[in-house]
C-alpha cells in the first residue's frame, strides 16, 4: 500500500520527493519507496522529513513509534491545563489567533464567547484569511436534537440553538473571504476544539456543566506524539460530516 499521507504532506508544501530527496540527502528513489511502497525511514530520516513537511511523525507512519513512546511525547505535548476555561487570559487566545500562518479551526456547539471577548474578530479572521490562513469553522446544527440536549442536560431549554443562530449572523460576515468555511455539523461533541497551527485549546465537555466551567488543555504538536493528533484527526472527522451553512441557505 501507498503511504498516501506522506505522498499529500510533501505536495501540499509545494515539494516533489526528489526535492525532498535533496534536502535531507537521500537518493530520490528511496523517497519513492517510502512513498510508493510505504518502507519506514530510518528516524533520523523521519525527523527531517517532518520538520520540512510540519507534520508528525506518528502521522506520516503510525507504526513507526511504540505506543509507549507516543505516551511519553503525548505527555509532553500538554503545556497548560486550566481548571475552568473562563480562567484563561484573554490573552492566550489573541496571541494564538495573531500568530497562526496556516490554520485556524474551530469546533464547537456554538462558541459564542469568541466574539463577545472580541468584537473585532471577525475583522481579523478576514484579513488573516486574506493572507493565506486557512479559517475553518464547524458550529452545531441548530435544529437537532443533540443541540436541544445539550441546553436541557445544562439547564437552560433553548439557549443552545439561539446562541447558534446568534453566532452564525458573526459569520456570515465572512462568506466569500478566500479559504475560509464556515459548517454546520450534527455530532455530538466531547469536546470543543480550537487549533491554531501546532498549538491547540481542547474546552472538555462536563455533563450538566455550561463550557465556561470546563477544564481546558493547551497543547503544542510533537513529533511522534499521539495526544495532539488525536483532537486533530477528531476535528477532521466532524469536518467531513459536515456541511456548509451557506450552501444551507442557498437551498432553503
Amino acid at each position: 500500500m501507498p503511504n498516501d499521507r506522506l505522498r499529500d504532506a510533501i505536495l501540499r508544501n509545494g515539494m516533489t520527493p526528489m526535492e525532498i530527496a535533496e534536502k535531507i540527502g537521500v537518493d530520490p528513489k528511496t523517497v519513492e519507496r517510502w512513498i510508493t511502497q510505504d518502507r519506514t525511514p530510518y528516524p533520523r530520516h523521519r525527523h527531517a522529513i517532518v520538520a520540512v513537511v510540519r507534520e508528525s511523525e506518528s502521522y506520516l507512519w503510525p507504526n513507526a513509534v511504540t505506543p509507549e513512546k507516543a505516551s511519553r511525547i503525548g505527555q509532553n505535548e500538554l503545556i497548560q491545563l486550566y481548571s475552568r476555561r473562563s480562567s484563561m487570559p484573554y490573552e492566550l487566545w489573541r496571541r494564538l489567533i495573531d500568530r497562526a500562518e496556516e490554520r485556524i479551526d474551530v469546533l464547537a456547539y456554538a462558541g459564542l464567547f469568541l466574539v463577545e471577548q472580541d468584537p473585532k474578530l471577525i475583522d481579523v479572521l478576514r484579513q488573516k484569511a486574506l493572507d493565506g490562513v486557512r479559517v475553518r469553522v464547524l458550529l452545531g446544527d441548530p435544529d437537532k436534537p443533540a443541540i436541544e440536549r445539550k441546553s436541557v442536560e445544562e439547564g437552560a431549554p433553548g439557549v443552545m440553538a439561539a446562541k447558534i443562530r446568534q453566532v452564525r449572523q458573526y459569520y456570515d460576515r465572512l462568506k466569500g473571504a478566500p479559504g475560509v468555511e464556515v459548517r454546520s455539523h450534527e455530532t455530538t461533541l466531547y469536546n470543543s476544539i480550537y487549533r491554531f497551527d501546532d498549538e491547540m485549546l481542547v474546552n472538555m465537555h462536563i455533563l450538566g456543566f455550561p463550557a465556561p466551567h470546563a477544564p481546558v488543555m493547551h497543547l503544542r504538536r510533537l513529533s511522534g506524539g499521539d495526544l495532539f493528533s488525536a483532537y486533530a484527526d477528531s476535528f477532521d472527522r466532524v469536518l467531513s460530516a459536515s456541511k456548509s451553512i451557506w450552501d444551507e441557505v442557498v437551498a432553503a
